[in-house]
């Protein structure tokens, strides 16, 4: 059985405190309103502006706006090399990281060959992780390097991609070294532009 209300054998009291709230409330509200309305005047005439201060006004909103376009443009421009920057750097993280790795795998192959081991095992590595690179690199780049970065990753790409093919073929032990001077040759001036860039 759940709680039931009692009969109402309050209802005389409850009754005359509503009504004595009622009253509260409606007395409150016309002191409000007569609060109000005793604040509000009406000026009467007709509105003239001052012509003396107009043309200052116009001049100090002149003025507001064109310092308010000199600060976009600055910002505009700190984005826009905060962009430039981003990119650049992207780019030169991936010649650093993919270089490397190549480099360390061309270095096992050579040390395989001048141990006068069987340099199977490590061709295959060294051939990828050059390809991986000159893709990478190549990959990377974008508008926001100079033309002469980009011709120095794209060397690099390319003495990339030789060292790969001498790997592949078998090439000359001279011919090899050659491409392999020119691989670190090309590294080494991508990468200062790189660091110049920063």
């Amino acid at each position: 059985m759940g709680w039931r209300a009692a009969a109402g054998r309050h209802v005389g009291v409850v009754a005359s405190l509503s009504a004595r709230r009622v009253a509260q409330v409606c007395g409150c509200i016309a002191v409000l309103l007569m609060a109000i309305l005793g604040c509000t005047s009406v000026t009467e005439g007709t509105a003239t502006p001052d012509t003396k201060v107009a043309p200052a006004y116009r001049s100090s909103v002149s003025v507001s706006l064109s310092a308010s376009s000199a600060t976009s443009s600055i910002r505009e421009s700190q984005r826009q090399q905060s962009l430039t920057t981003k990119a650049i750097r992207s780019t030169c993280d991936t010649l650093a990281t993919t270089s490397k790795d190549a480099i360390d795998k061309v270095n096992a192959f050579v040390a395989a060959f001048n141990a006068g081991r069987s340099t199977g095992p490590t061709e295959g590595p060294a051939i990828e992780a050059l390809n991986n690179s000159a893709s990478s690199v190549t990959g990377s780049l974008n508008d926001a390097l100079s033309r002469q970065m980009r011709d120095a990753l794209n060397a690099y790409a390319d003495a990339a991609l030789a060292v790969a093919n001498a790997i592949g073929v078998h090439a000359p032990t001279g011919e090899f070294n050659r491409r392999v001077d020119q691989l670190n040759d090309t590294k080494t001036k991508a990468l200062k532009m790189c660091m110049a860039s920063y």
